[in-house]
This record gives C-alpha cells, structure tokens and sequence, in this order.
C-alpha cells in the first residue's frame, strides 16, 4: 500500500484478515516510529531480499523459471452489476496474448502520453496501464481522482485515453454548457463548426463518385477546425488525442458521431473481467459507429441461438476462485465463454451490442425489450447523467433519472429557478418540465410499447463511492431498483 492513510485502511480491519502474512508499505515518511510484526516498508523488502540472494544463490532465477503459462497472474473481482463479485483468475497465457494481440492492432509508441482514469482492481486499466505499458514502455499519468479527470486531461493532453462512457458524457455535457454561456456569434461560430464535421464525416470513407461533395465537405471542415474546433480540442485537453477509447458500458452512437465531428474519433471496444478485459474493438482502418468492433487477433467471437455472445480464444480466464459450480455455468458444453450480453454480427464481423440477458424487460403484456438503447438516448441529453428503464412485468416503461448537476444547475441559474441544494433542485416543477421535454423527444424514437410513461428524478449525488454505482460508474440496476422500490411504486399506483 501506498502511504499511512492506506496503512490506516489496513489496521482498522487488521482483526478480520488473520490470513494476511505481511502488508508492504511504499512511503515511510510519516511512519519513522511505527512498527508491527505484519507491516514492512518497501526499502526494508529490497534488504531483506539482497540478503537472501547472497544466501542462496540463483534462487529468485530459480522461482521465475517455475511459473508456467497457466498459473495465475493476477486475480480479478468482477464489477457486480448483477450480483456479488466474483474472483476471476487471470493466467500468465491470458496477460500475454492479450498484450501481444493490443500491441499488434493498437499502434502504440514508446513516446505516448497514457492518461490513467479508472482504477487498477479493473482490469482493462490494468492490461493497458501496467501490462501493456511494460510491452510498449508509454508513459502513464494517473488521474488525481475521480473529480480532477478535467483538468488531469487539460494538464497532460494524452495522446492516449482509455475513459467509461460517463465520462465522455461529462464532457460534452461542459461544452454544451459552454456553449449555452456563449454569444450569440459564440454560438452560430460553434454550430457551423460542428456541421462542418458532422458533414466531414458523413463523406468520410464513402466511394469516389462523391469526389466533389466530398472534396467541399473536408475544405469547408478544415476551415471550421482552424477557426473553432482547434481551439476546442486544446481547450478539452484533446489536442494530441490520437486513440481515445471507450468501453465497460454502452455509449450513445450519437455522442459518437459528435466527438468524430470535432476531430476526436473515440473507438468503442467490448470485453468483460472474464476475458482479460478486451474482446473486440475498433480501430482507425475499421470502425463502425454503433459497434463494438471486430474480435481481436487471435480470438473467436459466435451469437448462440438466443442471441448471447459468446467468446473462444486464449484469453478466456481459469475460472472463479473457490467456485468450480460457477465456473461451470459461464462456459458451454464445448468451451464457449458465456458472456450474459446479447449481440449481433454483420457481414465484416463487426459486432454490435443490443442488452444483457438478465436486463432484459418483459412486460405485462409478454412484449421483450432490452432497455440500454432507451437509456443511451436518455443520456445523449445535457440534462441526463444517467437513467434505469423499469418495467418488468409491469404494464408500461417508466424511468429513474439521474441529473447531470451542473448542467441542470446552471439552466436553473439562467431560468431564475431557486433551489437550496441538489434535493430541493430535483422537486423544482420547472426541472421535472424540462426532463419531460427530454423524455419527450427520446419517446419519438422509439415504438408506443417502448416509450416511458413516467419517471423520477434520483435527488442525491452518486460518485464511484456509492453503493449504487460500480468503479466503472455504472449503475447497478437491481440494487437501483431495491434502494429506490418507493419511486418506482409511486409510478405504478393501481398495480
């Protein structure tokens, strides 16, 4: 562990963990006078080390050349969005394919700046962060926290990005914001702009008979980006983006297309805990909007009869710790990893997300619907930080609405709407208006049986901290629907 606060962690439980054999700390300052048989500090290691290397010659060589490829590497708990967390045992075999695979297909340099967001119990940060970074030798910046993700980006400017869709929402939540705040020119500048690139990209790819319209949509681009969208990336802090990535949850194919429009193309993978993190991803010679990608080099990617995905290949992880029962049931009778997410493949084996298995609603009437479109386009709006669609065996879909807080607060500045703090916001009837505005537009994409018939604003701040949401800051849909069962009858009054 890091320093004496981590060191406190330790010592509150220390009771609880009679098992542990020794905690190693890395910083002695502050710690001159402690001392307990079970905590060493890092300096003391390296001595007791040296010494037994003189003692007994070639013995570390000795203990590198006795692990073979199948022991494991590293142990992985996974997120718990749909139930306890589970140990998942990660091998050498699956580390290095996956580090061979992303080195072959993700272009990175020794020179790269890496900027480092979620934590490393995750193990695609972990892969990229540690692993790859020993394979490639990048540097890694680690965020100061989760509330400093902005200005860490602003401040390093990372050629390489690896962020949760929240994320990505949050910024563009700020330059919407920007943007409202702006002048009137302000905001003409910044709309032409943006059609400059959504235009730019529209052509981008298409076949050569389109030479003309496509020749005026990328002058008309280039021009726009020397006067707005230049400014606008260095400002973000994406100036020297050349991969930005996104996975660990579903993000809107709309908010996609916006960031290619400004110049940051963002490539959206797809894998899970269960194999090694990355299973498909885009990449700059192939990507499809509205896909996770093409399988990775080396693996194997099938849609079952029902419409799961399922994975093979050497990244396929050992199993659960101290549960064979449940490593059973997430393989098939022929060696398939279980995935639980329900897919689909095209043609060039681009592979496209439709919902989870356990997510997925059926209605009082027997209509099955997957709810993660409906909440990706919830969360296009400035307004939404988040939704859970509710509506399992109920006659209607309503909603529980998470706000994005400073966007929400500024309109109530602007709108002269009073509020004392965040709770008192969410019960303002101008607020609940605006969400019924936004509700409202998503409702006319989709069919009468997947439109929301009511919602309810959840009226406190949710961070990474809570039990409600997981490291990767999405929402635990059954404990969501445990914690907030009062709002959800409150829609469902004759039920």
């Amino acid at each position: 562990m890091e320093n004496d606060e981590q060191l406190d962690k330790y010592l509150e439980i220390k009771e609880t963990v009679p098992t542990l054999r020794y905690v190693i700390v890395l910083e002695r300052e502050g710690l001159e006078a402690f001392s307990d048989p079970k905590v060493i500090f890092l300096e003391d290691l390296y001595v007791q080390g040296n010494e037994l290397a003189k003692l007994k010659p070639g013995y570390f060589e000795t203990l590198i050349a006795d692990v073979q490829p199948e022991h494991v590497r590293m142990l992985i708990y996974t997120s718990g969005t749909t139930g306890k967390p589970k140990g998942a045992m990660i091998s050498h075999k699956n580390s290095l394919f996956q580090m061979n695979a992303l080195s072959l297909q993700m272009n990175v340099r020794e020179s790269d700046d890496v900027l480092c967001f979620l934590p490393l119990c995750h193990v695609a940060e972990r892969l990229f962060s540690v692993e790859m970074q020993l394979a490639a030798g990048f540097c890694v910046n680690f965020v100061e926290s989760t509330e400093t993700v902005f200005e860490n980006l602003q401040e390093v400017s990372p050629q390489i990005f690896f962020a949760v869709p929240r994320v990505w929402e949050k910024i563009y939540s700020r330059v919407q914001m920007m943007r409202n705040e702006a002048t009137a020119l302000g905001r003409w500048l910044f709309d032409c702009a943006i059609r400059a690139g959504q235009k730019k990209s529209e052509f981008h790819g298409r076949e050569p008979g389109h030479w003309c319209l496509k020749l005026s949509s990328y002058i008309g681009y280039y021009l726009w980006d020397a006067l707005v969208l230049r400014n606008l990336r260095a400002m973000l802090g994406l100036n020297r983006m050349r991969r930005a990535n996104t996975g660990a949850a579903p993000i809107s194919p709309e908010l996609l297309a916006w960031y290619a429009a400004i110049g940051v193309p963002i490539f959206e993978g797809y894998g899970q805990t269960e194999c090694t993190g990355v299973a498909t991803f885009n990449q700059a010679s192939a990507n499809r909007l509205g896909t996770v990608g093409q399988t990775i080099l080396g693996a194997s990617v099938r849609i079952a009869d029902d419409g799961e995905i399922q994975l093979n290949g050497p990244h396929q992880f050992k199993g659960y710790l101290n549960q064979p029962e449940k490593t059973k049931e997430t393989f098939t009778s022929d060696g398939w990893l279980k995935t639980g997410d329900i897919g689909e493949l095209d043609e060039q084996g681009f592979l496209s997300i439709t919902g989870r298995i356990k997510d997925i609603i059926i209605t009082a009437g027997g209509k099955n619907i997957t709810p993660a479109e409906i909440e990706n386009s919830l969360k296009f709006s400035p307004y939404i930080s988040d939704a859970v669609v509710i509506g399992d065996r109920r006659k209607f879909l309503t909603a529980l609405i998470m706000l994005d807080q400073d966007n929400v607060e500024y309109y109530a500045q602007e709108h002269r709407i009073s509020f004392v703090d965040f709770g008192s916001l969410c019960r303002e009837e101008d607020i609940i208006s605006l969400i019924q505005l936004e509700m409202d537009k998503v409702n006319q994409q989709f069919a009468r049986v997947e439109q929301i018939k009511a919602f309810r604003l959840i009226d406190v701040i949710l961070t990474a901290e809570d039990e409600e949401l997981t490291p990767t800051m999405k929402l635990k849909r059954s404990y969501v629907e445990k914690k907030y069962k009062c709002l959800i009858d409150e829609m469902y009054p004759n039920a």
